[in-house]
């Protein structure tokens, strides 16, 4: 790539991918500009993550990227290249906690799709029957309740005729402490490589020279050049390419999409203790993972039977929890958790999704050269953000050196777990993955 008066890549984006990506590409040599709405990195939509770390996807490029990702939230100082600073000096960096979840079995679902991909990409896991569930999580109901049904229907209240088969348990997975902390890591760990990060400038039009990107104009005429563009805008991020006159270009499309989550005391056990592992729930159409002091935090797998919140602006958008998701969300904790206690008022906070059309992002050139794109994020990415990151950089500098990925997708290869990865299986123009689970859990 050669340099410009700017920058050699102009990032759009400083969320956690886009942080990432700018670590990735400055570790390589590249000059890299991230251009961000917001006043910091992480502000938008990743401060928002539930920040969960699991392995539970419905395909097996999803388990792959999954379980190569865990590797590089284990080792981050490390990866940082802070492993030789001291403990004080480290205070400022993320912590991963590894707590593990159990995926309830509803014997046809998630559960049942992901063992074989464990298998093949060899992720620990045990398989519990009902009464080791009952035994190691003595709180639960392990009573069959679904399908997930609206809370102020007759079927919400149906005593159960059976129990599930069990749970699938994964040991490994876990959480990051704080979601915006991490984008900031990888912010300041690419600014030390001498990234630039330009805040509160909204890019207002995608410029071209010829049939190229030649750089991107702020909102206040400033011009910015670069023989690369890169849109990693989040829920912003059909706006920008609709700039880029790539609305129509791509066959899979992205759409913000509002959507909460809720927060309330953990019941505890004879001993006092408040749970301490996360859940997936199909069965009931919701997740939970354990939250400091004690609290959860619980989220939504977006059933069937739930309407979905999309938005036409991510900029428009009621910011605080809504009293029917609220009761529709911890009721169902509470049918599962006979002897939580919800609180009369409802606490939360308000994330906004970038939705692929199958809910699987999109790591992609585009159509016009130069012009790339991590988007569609559908709010199951913040996990896989070290290694997104590095497929866009090996992507880019692949591309950019000549290489058709249109017509020999680029295939890469995990640092940590050697899993190779088929960039095509996340091709702006693939056909809807039916095979996704279509939902997010965490």
């Amino acid at each position: 790539m050669h340099a410009s008066d700017d920058a050699d890549v102009i990032i759009i984006g400083a969320g956690v991918i886009g942080s990432a990506l700018a670590y990735e590409l400055s570790q390589r040599g590249h000059r890299t500009l991230n251009v961000d709405t917001l006043p910091a990195a992480g502000y938008g939509s990743t401060s928002c993550s539930s920040a969960i770390v699991r392995f539970s996807y419905s395909t097996s490029q999803g388990v792959a990227m999954a379980w190569e990702a865990l590797h590089y939230w284990r080792n981050w100082s490390a990866y940082l290249g802070r492993e030789a600073d001291d403990a004080p000096q480290r205070a400022d960096l993320i912590e991963f906690i590894t707590c593990g979840m159990a995926l309830l079995d509803t014997g046809n679902g998630l559960a049942s799709r992901v063992q074989p991909h464990f298998d093949t990409h060899g992720v620990p896991y045990d398989y519990w029957d009902t009464a080791e569930l009952q035994q190691r999580v003595p709180m639960l109901d392990v009573g069959r309740m679904g399908p997930p049904s609206p809370v102020d229907s007759q079927e919400f209240w149906s005593d159960p005729t059976e129990d599930l088969p069990g749970a699938v348990w994964m040991p490994d997975a876990g959480y990051v402490n704080d979601p915006q902390l991490a984008a900031r890591n990888l912010a300041h760990a690419a600014q030390r490589l001498g990234a630039q990060f330009r805040f509160e400038s909204t890019v207002s039009a995608i410029n071209r020279h010829a049939d190229r990107v030649s750089g991107v104009t702020l909102l206040d005429g400033k011009v910015l050049t670069a023989p690369v563009v890169v849109n990693v805008a989040g829920p912003d991020s059909s706006r920008v390419n609709d700039l880029a006159g790539l609305g129509d270009s791509m066959s899979i499309h992205t759409r913000p999409m509002r959507q909460e989550v809720h927060h309330l005391p953990s019941p505890r056990s004879a001993d006092g203790s408040p749970i301490s592992h996360m859940l997936v729930d199909e069965d009931t159409g919701i997740y939970m993972k354990p939250e400091a002091g004690g609290m959860l935090a619980i989220g939504s797998l977006e059933p069937a039977c739930d309407e979905l919140e999309w938005l036409d602006s991510p900029d428009e958008h009621r910011t605080s929890v809504s009293t029917q998701g609220w009761e529709r969300q911890t009721l169902r904790l509470a049918r599962r958790l006979p002897d939580l206690q919800i609180p009369n008022t409802p606490l939360g906070i308000v994330g906004i999704y970038d939705v692929a059309d199958d809910w699987i992002p999109i790591y992609d050139r585009s159509d016009l050269d130069g012009y790339y794109v991590a988007i569609g994020t559908s709010g199951n990415q913040f996990k896989n953000a070290p290694f997104a990151g590095h497929l866009m950089a090996e992507l880019i500098e692949a591309a950019e050196a000549g290489h058709d990925h249109d017509h020999d997708p680029l295939q890469v290869t995990g640092r940590y777990t050697g899993a190779t990865i088929d960039l095509s299986f996340f091709s702006r123009n693939r056909e809807i993955n039916q095979d996704s689970s279509f939902s997010v859990c965490g």
